[in-house]
């Protein structure tokens, strides 16, 4: 028998961004079973067969076997995807600039983890499979998947400009080999070529989905430029950060590949749903390797947020416990030994524990929101990704 997933019930039934210019703020309500502040209460243990998300009843489903695997069944449509994305790049470009091209083409080089357009790819077989009984990716659903693809990795360009970052997944990052100036430049050129193939699908809908992205992604870079002090606004910004610089790429190319399957609103706020939920684990779970993976399987030094004075969900949950760790917060890790100092508070709290906790409870509620799905294997790799999310090591 295989165990039975907890779901868990999100704080606000309207939780989701329901046009462009709605706060997100006041969508991203930390789950009921997190509470900041001087107490915190896990994720309880709710009965299967009476559990409510987003007003609707849901069944906790057995986990899935083994041969739901997400990347097993993905393998096709990925295949040839940093393939398809370099020629993209080097389609129709004035001679003289094959500078530019191998620079926008230097991280498409088949190493990094591929989840977004992995999770794109299950979310829109999943969706042909529940409507038409057929799991075959349109050609504008696989641009999406590219396009999911492209936006990360053009954010990682200018991330490494802003972070001062000289290694990216082992190798060098594009900034000691060309510079700052021109890294910014591919970053823009790779999100220019997205908008192109973006206005080849000809969906007004994805244009704006697509474009929330840029503008969450560089609302939540301004975010952590910015140090919130006030103690009890510290983790819901961190959440709404993560959500702004990872969740909601997910949730957007997740909710356009399914509009493209000609779904209705209720999938498409599902799919939404799911990819913002997995975002956010994925990032808490990101965050909690910053203190435990070892450098050459993670690909960055260990300690690198609190390197660059960020305060990630350990740090919060840890300074709970160790109230020293405030002073050092707020002047973000500058003063020589802090960095080591916060690194060992952490350690010695459960500042880690918990946020893997925090982060089971956002891969409970994204499984939760494809529940109603018609069974398949690719419903069944969506949940089974949302393990593999918590369980990675890298």
């Amino acid at each position: 028998m295989f165990p039975l997933r907890r779901l868990v019930v999100l704080a606000h039934s309207k939780s989701v961004l329901t046009n462009t210019s709605a706060s997100v703020s006041s969508t991203l309500a930390l789950p009921t079973a997190v509470r900041w502040g001087h107490t915190y209460i896990s994720a309880p243990t709710i009965p299967p067969r009476s559990i409510q998300y987003q007003g609707l009843s849901v069944t906790a489903h057995p986990l899935p076997k083994e041969q739901d695997d997400p990347f097993e069944l993905s393998k096709k449509d990925m295949r040839t995807l940093h393939e398809d994305i370099q020629k993209k790049l080097g389609e129709n470009l004035m001679v003289g600039l094959e500078q530019l091209v191998d620079l926008s083409r230097y991280y498409f080089d088949g190493h990094g983890k591929a989840v977004r357009p992995v999770t794109v790819c299950l979310m829109g077989r999943a969706a042909n499979m529940h409507l038409k009984n057929q799991s075959e990716l349109q050609p504008g659903q696989r641009t999406i998947m590219l396009i999911a693809e492209m936006i990360h990795t053009a954010s990682l360009l200018h991330d490494d400009v802003i972070d001062g970052s000289n290694t990216r997944r082992g190798k060098p990052s594009t900034t000691p080999i060309w510079g700052q100036k021109k890294s910014i430049l591919g970053g823009a050129f790779v999100i220019a070529r997205t908008t192109e193939m973006l206005a080849q699908i000809g969906c007004v809908r994805n244009s704006k989905y697509i474009s929330q992205i840029f503008i969450d992604l560089v609302s939540g870079e301004f975010m952590q430029l910015n140090t919130t002090v006030n103690f009890d606004k510290r983790f819901p910004h961190y959440i709404e950060k993560s959500y702004l610089k990872t969740a909601s790429l997910l949730a957007y190319t997740c909710k356009s590949v399914v509009t493209l399957a000609g779904c209705d609103d209720a999938m498409t706020e599902a799919a939404y749903q799911y990819g913002r939920n997995i975002g956010i684990a994925f990032q808490l779970i990101d965050d909690v390797l910053d203190f435990v993976a070892d450098q050459s399987v993670l690909g960055k030094p260990a300690a690198a947020d609190l390197r660059l004075g960020l305060s990630t969900g350990p740090v919060l949950f840890a300074c709970q416990e160790y109230p020293e760790l405030n002073e050092l917060i707020e002047r973000k890790f500058t003063i020589p030994g802090d960095v080591e100092r916060a690194f060992g508070l952490v350690q010695q709290s459960s500042g880690l524990t918990r946020t893997r906790e925090v982060a089971q409870i956002y891969a409970d509620a994204a499984v939760a929101a494809i529940q109603d799905w018609i069974e398949s294997p690719f419903k069944r790799s969506l949940i089974t990704l949302a393990d593999r999310i918590l369980a990675r090591n890298k």
